[in-house]
C-alpha cells in the first residue's frame, strides 16, 4: 500500500493495471509493462523512480499519476512492487494510491525515494505545488513559477520501515531545509529518480533550483533566472536534512548522483545533471554532497533539444565472476584510458557508472545504457546498448547485488508513437551489459569469450 500522501486522514484505492503483462520479468527478456496510458492526452504515467530493498528482495516502481501529460496536471504519486526471485521479478497486479482530504489542492512532482540500509528505513521526498487561495489558478506550472519568480513548489517527506507498506505522516520541509535562501528561488523540485546513501552513512537526494540571479527595482527579471543543480542531506536517517551549494557555474536542472571510490580508497560524489548546453553535464564532490565543483560537459553524452532527465548508478565491477583480473601484467606502463582497448579498461577501475538516457541527439528516442569504467575521466564513457527501441524518455535505475549476481533494473517511458504512452521495467545482468557494450566499442570482445 503506499500512503505517503496521509497527513491525517487516508482514502485508498486499488486500481488493476496491464495484468496482462504482470506474469514476471525475467533478465535479458525484454521489457514488462508496469504503468499505461489510458488514452492520448488523458490519464498518463510519467516520471519513473526505482529503489531496490535487498532485505527483502523487491523493487519498488514509483510513478507519477497524471490527469494529462502536462506536468501541472499531476495528482498522486503512485508505486508498484517487484519481487526478484532469481533472475526474474514477480510484479503484483494492481497498486494503491492514498490522497488525504488535506492534499485535495496539492499538484505532487517528482517523487524520489532512498533507502537507509542500516536502519531498514526508506525515505520518499517529493515536490507539492500548491493551487492559489483565490481558486483563480487551479495549475501552477513551473513554467508559470519561473516567468513571474514567485515559488509555489514545497518539499515534502514520509518514511516507511516496512518495504512501504504503511508510511509516516507526510512532513512539509521547505523552511527548515531551505530558509530563506528560498526567496531567492523562482521555483525548485528533487530529482526525479532515486536517492543514495553514502558511505558515511548520508543520505543525499539529488535537486535544483531556478535562481532569481538579477532584480529590477525588487522585481526578478525571468531571463536573469536560471537552473541551478544542488543536493539536500540527512545524517539521521531523514528526520533532519540540510542544503548543500547551488552548481553555479554551469545552467543545469534535473540530476542524479552517485558515490565513486577512488583507486586509493576515498570517496566522492558523482552527479550527472541535465544541461542547456547540448551534453549532458558532470560534476565532482568531495564533501558528501555539500559542494560540487570541477564541472564539465560529456561530449559522448548527448542531451536532445531542450535536454532529457537520465539516471546514473555507481557498483563495484564483480571481476572475478566475469572471469577478468584485477592486476596489470607487471612491468608493462599503463596507457591512457582512451588509448586502451575495451577488456583493458575493465581491470582498472574500483567503481564503475551506468547511465540511462536517450541515444538520439535530435528527439527523445532510443533509451541506451552507457558505461563507463574509469568514472574520474568526464571523456571514457562507452558507446551505449540501445536498451528500448523508438520513443523513450525519463529513466531510473537500480542496482540490485547478491552474492556472485550482479544485476541491474531500469524503469522507463516508452511508447509506440510517444514516450509518454506507458512506463516499463527491464531487468538485465552485468555479464549482459558487458556484452553488449563491447558489442558497441568497436567489436571489441571480452576475455572470457576469447
Amino acid at each position: 500500500m503506499l500512503g505517503p500522501f496521509a497527513l491525517k486522514g487516508v482514502r485508498t484505492t486499488n486500481i488493476s493495471v496491464c495484468p496482462e503483462n504482470m506474469a514476471e520479468a525475467p533478465a535479458g527478456s525484454g521489457k514488462v509493462v508496469l504503468f499505461r496510458q489510458q488514452k492520448r492526452g488523458g490519464l498518463t504515467y510519467r516520471i519513473p523512480a526505482l529503489l531496490y530493498l535487498p532485505s527483502e528482495k523487491t523493487f519498488l516502481a514509483f510513478a507519477e499519476e497524471r490527469s494529462s501529460p502536462r506536468d501541472e496536471d499531476a495528482k498522486f504519486l503512485v508505486m508498484r512492487r517487484g519481487r526478484k526471485e532469481g533472475e526474474t521479478v514477480q510484479w503484483d497486479h494492481s497498486y494503491s494510491k492514498n490522497k488525504a482530504p488535506e492534499l485535495r489542492k496539492q499538484q505532487l512532482w517528482n517523487g524520489v525515494p532512498v533507502l537507509d540500509i542500516e536502519r531498514r528505513t526508506f525515505v520518499l521526498r517529493w515536490v507539492c505545488g500548491w493551487e492559489s487561495e483565490t481558486g483563480a489558478e487551479t495549475h501552477i506550472s513551473e513554467w508559470h513559477q519561473i516567468r513571474t519568480g514567485r515559488n509555489a513548489a514545497r518539499l515534502c517527506c514520509v518514511s516507511s520501515q516496512d518495504g512501504g507498506r504503511t508510511w509516516s505522516p507526510a512532513t512539509d520541509l521547505t523552511e527548515r531545509a531551505i530558509g530563506e535562501e528560498l526567496s531567492r528561488w523562482a521555483t525548485f523540485a528533487v530529482g526525479p529518480g532515486h536517492g543514495v546513501q553514502l558511505s558515511s552513512g548520508r543520505l543525499v537526494v539529488p535537486a535544483y533550483a531556478y535562481y532569481i540571479h538579477k532584480r529590477l527595482f525588487g522585481w526578478p527579471l525571468s531571463c536573469w533566472i536560471k537552473p541551478h543543480c544542488f543536493t539536500f542531506y540527512s545524517d539521521d536517517g531523514g528526520r533532519n536534512w540540510s542544503r548543500g551549494q547551488l552548481l553555479k557555474t554551469l545552467r543545469t536542472s534535473e540530476c542524479q548522483v552517485a558515490e565513486l571510490t577512488c583507486p586509493d580508497n576515498r570517496q566522492v560524489l558523482y552527479c550527472s545533471a541535465r544541461s542547456l548546453h547540448k551534453y549532458r553535464a558532470g560534476a565532482l564532490c568531495a564533501d558528501d554532497g555539500d559542494q560540487f565543483t570541477n564541472p564539465s560537459l560529456c561530449k559522448e553524452l548527448h542531451e536532445p533539444p531542450r535536454g532529457c532527465q537520465g539516471s546514473v548508478v555507481s557498483f563495484s565491477p564483480m571481476l572475478e565472476s566475469l572471469d577478468l583480473s584485477r592486476k596489470e601484467e607487471a612491468g608493462k606502463p599503463t596507457p591512457p584510458v582512451d588509448d586502451q582497448p575495451f577488456s583493458a579498461c575493465l581491470k582498472r577501475a574500483t567503481s564503475w557508472l551506468i547511465f540511462s538516457h536517450p541515444t538520439n541527439r535530435h528527439k527523445r528516442t532510443d533509451l541506451g545504457i552507457y558505461l563507463n569504467t574509469s568514472p574520474l575521466n568526464p571523456g571514457s564513457w562507452k558507446a551505449p546498448w540501445v536498451l528500448n527501441r523508438g520513443p523513450s524518455g525519463y529513466s531510473d535505475l537500480a542496482v540490485c547485488q547478491e552474492g556472485n549476481t550482479q544485476m541491474f533494473g531500469c524503469l522507463f517511458e516508452c511508447g509506440v508513437s510517444c514516450e509518454c504512452e506507458e512506463i516499463a521495467f527491464q531487468l538485465f545482468t552485468d555479464v549482459e551489459l558487458l556484452r553488449n557494450i563491447g558489442e558497441s566499442c568497436s567489436g571489441a570482445r571480452l576475455p572470457s569469450e576469447v
